[in-house]
C-alpha cells in the first residue's frame, strides 16, 4: 500500500528520470566511455544536485574500470544499490524517537509556505489514528493565519491546542504547551514555530530558545526536531536543511508536496548533503496524505 502511494506520488519524478535514462541505457548499448560521459552530464543538470551526482560517477565509474559491472543493463542496478546505501540510516530505520514516558515532544520548523502547517497537521492526525492523545502548540504566533489554521486542523482532528495572542511570546507558547501535556497527560505534544522573522539570525535565535524552553520543563525534549520542506524547490532545501540543521540540531525530515512536482531527486541530495533522516514524506492535501518515508520504496519508486 505504502509503494503504491509512493510510486503514484513519484509519477512525476520518475517520468523525469525514465526520459532521461531511456535513450542513454538503450537496449544492446555498449558500456563505454561516452555512455558514462552522457550519464554523467544528466545526473549533474538532475534534481540530485550536482555534488550528489559527481560522487555517484566516480562510484560507477570505478566499477566500470574494474569490470564489477560490464553491460549498459547492470548500471540501474548499480545506481540503486548506491542510492540505497545514501539513504541509508545510521539506526537503519527512519522512524520517529518516542520518549520512555510520555508526552513525546516534537518540534516542527520550516521556512513559510513549505506546507509546514498542514504536515502538522498530518503528523498530529498520524497519532490521533494510533489511538494517542494529541495536543498542538500553536507557537507561529507572529502570523495569525498560521494559528488560525492550526486551530481549524486541531478541531477537526479531534485534538487540543494551546495558542496565545497575536504577537505573543513563541517561548511563552511552548512553555505553557508543554505544561499542558504534563499536565493533561497528553502522549504527543507537536509544537509549530514561526517560518519567518525579520532576519534569518532572529529566527534561528528565536528557534534556539524555544528549544531551550522546553528542555528545562522535560530535561531530554524535545525528543524530535522536525524540518518541513517543500520538494518542489529542488535544490532550494538543500540550503535551507543545512541552515536549521545548524541552529537547531534537526532529527529528521518531512518532505512536502512530493506529489506535485518531478523534483522529487532533491530528496537524494538533501540526504547526502544534511547528515538527517527523512522521516515522513506528503503526498496529497489529504489529512492521510502522510507517508512515513522508506528508503527501497522510494527508490523503486523512482527506477521502477
Amino acid at each position: 500500500m505504502i509503494f503504491g502511494r509512493l510510486r503514484d506520488g513519484l509519477r512525476k519524478t520518475r517520468d523525469k528520470f525514465r526520459a532521461g535514462l531511456k535513450s542513454i541505457l538503450a537496449a544492446g548499448r555498449k558500456l563505454d566511455e561516452d555512455l558514462l560521459e552522457e550519464l554523467e552530464e544528466k545526473l549533474v543538470t538532475s534534481d540530485m544536485g550536482p555534488t550528489t551526482a559527481l560522487q555517484l560517477m566516480d562510484r560507477l565509474t570505478a566499477a566500470y574500470k574494474t569490470r564489477e559491472i560490464r553491460t549498459a543493463e547492470e548500471v540501474v542496478p548499480f545506481l540503486r544499490r548506491r542510492l540505497l546505501e545514501l539513504l541509508a540510516t545510521e539506526a537503519g530505520t527512519s522512524g520517529l524517537r518516542l520518549a520512555a514516558a510520555p508526552p513525546t515532544v516534537i518540534l516542527v520548523v520550516g521556512v513559510n509556505g513549505t506546507g509546514k502547517t498542514t504536515s502538522i497537521a498530518k503528523l498530529a492526525y498520524h497519532f490521533h489514528r494510533q489511538g494517542k492523545r494529541v495536543l498542538l502548540g500553536a507557537g507561529d504566533t507572529f502570523r495569525a493565519a498560521a494559528v488560525e489554521q492550526l486551530t481549524i486542523w486541531a478541531e477537526r482532528i479531534g485534538c487540543e491546542i494551546i495558542k496565545h495572542r497575536q504577537g505573543a511570546d513563541p517561548a511563552a507558547v511552548a512553555y505553557d504547551a508543554v505544561e499542558a501535556a504534563v499536565a493533561r497527560r497528553a502522549d504527543v505534544l507537536i509544537v509549530d514555530t514561526a517560518g519567518r522573522l525579520h532576519t534569518q539570525t532572529n529566527l534561528m535565535n528565536e528557534l534556539e530558545k524555544i528549544r531551550r524552553v522546553i528542555g528545562k520543563k522535560i530535561p531530554a525534549a524535545p525528543h524530535e526536531v522536525l524540518l518541513v520542506l517543500d520538494a518542489t524547490v529542488g535544490q532550494n532545501a538543500i540550503r535551507q536543511a543545512q541552515e536549521f540543521n545548524q541552529a537547531v540540531a534537526v532529527t529528521g525530515l518531512i518532505l512536502a508536496k512530493l506529489d506535485g512536482t518531478a523534483k522529487g531527486g532533491a530528496v537524494i541530495g538533501i540526504r547526502n548533503e544534511v547528515p538527517v533522516p527523512v522521516k515522513f514524506v506528503g503526498l496529497g492535501e489529504k489529512l492521510e496524505d502522510l507517508e512515513p518515508f522508506g528508503a527501497e520504496a522510494f527508490v523503486d519508486a523512482i527506477l521502477e
